[in-house]
């Protein structure tokens, strides 16, 4: 059973936010599609770490979850900037309970335990304005991948998905480094950088810990292997 990952689906089967202004995103559906079948098997895991779908309501994203529940194996999806559908993770379950999503997973304050992986992660936040929210948020979201990483006690790997990149040109969410360092954590992943900014990415290890920029665009939209 194999484990791969995306970010940044972008998904708007329900809304009216088409993709293809955006160079080199024309068609990206069909190309997620044929990639993920190409590749994807039932009994193996795809982790999507945030910007799932442009919705506004979960009514508004139920065509997207069908997209993504026609797709071969067990998804774990998780929160990005843009998912403002998202809800309490009660009503998140309840909503794919009630629409019966059995393949969709949150991962939100918990942990799964893969073979031999434990897949752990947050949305987490990058300092965008100095500010004291900022201070906040980071210190929210250190606390929920505090959560994640303790949610599952286990000799495991676990690797680490994040929405925000965790290190980008200067600036740095410090909190969560010293977390993913204080957990001995190896591999981290994460999305949210499109276009230009790609180029700014950090894919590379720092201080032990190997990253690497999986947004769609940035894998040609084709699931990542991680294994």
């Amino acid at each position: 059973m194999a484990v791969y990952a995306i970010a940044d689906l972008h998904l708007s089967f329900g809304v009216e936010k088409p993709m293809d202004i955006f160079k080199g995103w024309e068609n990206h559906e069909t190309r997620i599609k044929n990639n993920w079948e190409r590749l994807v098997k039932p009994e193996d895991t795809v982790v999507i770490p945030g910007d799932i779908s442009w919705a506004m309501t979960t009514a508004e994203a139920e065509k997207d979850f069908v997209f993504i529940e026609s797709l071969p194996g067990k998804k774990i999806i998780m929160k990005g900037n843009h998912d403002l559908w998202w809800q309490t993770m009660k009503k998140n379950s309840e909503f794919i309970k009630e629409k019966g999503f059995s393949t969709i997973s949150f991962l939100h304050n918990n942990a799964f335990e893969i073979e031999d992986k434990i897949i752990c992660g947050t949305r987490g936040w990058i300092f965008e304005n100095n500010s004291r929210r900022d201070d906040k948020i980071i210190l929210r979201e250190a606390g929920r991948l505090k959560l994640s990483l303790d949610s599952i006690k286990s000799d495991k790997e676990k690797v680490v998905f994040l929405h925000y990149p965790p290190l980008y040109q200067e600036q740095k969410a410090q909190h969560i480094l010293d977390i993913l360092k204080e957990y001995n954590i190896k591999r981290v992943y994460y999305g949210h950088l499109h276009g230009k900014t790609v180029n700014y990415a950090f894919n590379g290890e720092y201080y032990g810990i190997k990253y690497k920029l999986i947004s769609a665009d940035r894998l040609d939209f084709c699931p990542y292997i991680i294994d």
